[in-house]
């Protein structure tokens, strides 16, 4: 895979770089990368940036992390910067990856205007990957052949086109995975009464309460039954329920306030400062204090002036 925006790498003791990337080194703010994939496995640079691919044919899976999702065209898979990716493929890919650092859009604060955020890169319940159907399929090719046109013809007004139609890809991606969530609640996917219980558990409790155990109690349940749940429902295990609530909140706090590590960690449930900065590492690839240091570098601090809301996690929809 080619190295996005061409810019610096960090390389980590978990052997998966982290490719970072800063406007000011001058490379395009947005990419576009055509993908040929042959079966097998593959493991992409970590990058700072938000990723979309366009899965336009090929079958598989993709691991985010430790969870794994059924990857099938057409599909749209979104990754969170700093997070871990491996592609194992059955079939041979093709498609389209765009790229983009929050310095152009900022996913964090679009999310107040499109639900994007929650729903398609910081989902703890959800898949990353969102099942395109046929009839938006003309939509979203037309949406990501426009991107790379401008990109690779520049004209006037490029930017602008560029940048609406990211936006309008975001928002037809929201909708299309909230119809397909509308449509498993009908089905009775989840009309097991547990599911919208946990999600608001984990929700209310996410910050003190981090053992799967803990969420066993409130439910009434064993916490056996509830792995077992989870991982038929939600495709993972209660524990990375948690702790993928836990690094929305972290991120959040080293991006937008100046709170110390120790607050930070302190405040998520983490006694020891020292294990929060593990968690976050392993992550993310980066230390809390590396990770707040180049994000702030790189945005000019405009991340800690930033008087936004912390965002929360939709509790998924309750069946009829």
């Amino acid at each position: 895979m080619a190295p996005p925006f061409g810019s610096r790498a960090v390389v980590r003791s978990n052997r998966v770089r982290t490719r970072l990337h800063d406007p000011a080194d001058g490379p395009p703010a947005v990419t576009v990368e055509r993908l040929a994939w042959p079966a097998g496995a593959r493991e992409p640079d970590r990058t700072n940036a938000f990723s979309i691919f366009w899965v336009t044919a090929g079958s598989g899976a993709v691991e985010v992390d430790v969870t794994a999702h059924p990857l099938v065209a057409p599909a749209l898979l979104f990754v969170s910067p700093y997070r871990r990716i491996r592609v194992t493929l059955t079939r041979p890919l093709r498609g389209t990856l765009i790229r983009f650092h929050a310095n152009y859009l900022c996913v964090e604060t679009f999310h107040a205007e499109s639900g994007c955020a929650g729903a398609l890169f910081n989902d703890p319940f959800g898949s990353p990957v969102v099942r395109v159907p046929r009839q938006a399929s003309a939509e979203v090719r037309g949406l990501v052949t426009r991107v790379g046109d401008e990109l690779e013809t520049p004209r006037d007004g490029g930017a602008e086109v560029v940048m609406a139609s990211l936006r309008i890809l975001l928002v037809l991606a929201t909708r299309v995975k909230r119809t397909s969530d509308a449509r498993r609640v009908a089905s009775g996917d989840y009309r097991h009464p547990l599911t919208h219980r946990l999600s608001a558990l984990v929700e209310q409790h996410y910050r003190t309460r981090h053992a799967p155990a803990d969420y066993a109690r409130l439910l009434h349940i064993t916490p056996k039954a509830l792995g077992r749940f989870t991982r038929a429902h939600f495709g993972r295990t209660m524990t990375e329920i948690v702790r993928e609530r836990i690094l929305i909140d972290a991120k959040w706090d080293l991006l937008h306030t100046l709170k110390p590590v120790k607050q930070v960690a302190a405040e998520l449930g983490f006694a020891d400062e020292l294990y929060f900065s593990r968690f976050f590492r392993k992550a993310t690839g980066l230390a809390p204090t590396m990770f707040r240091s180049v994000e702030t570098e790189i945005r000019r601090g405009s991340n800690l002036s930033m008087s936004l809301a912390r965002p929360a996690i939709p509790p998924i929809p309750a069946a009829d």
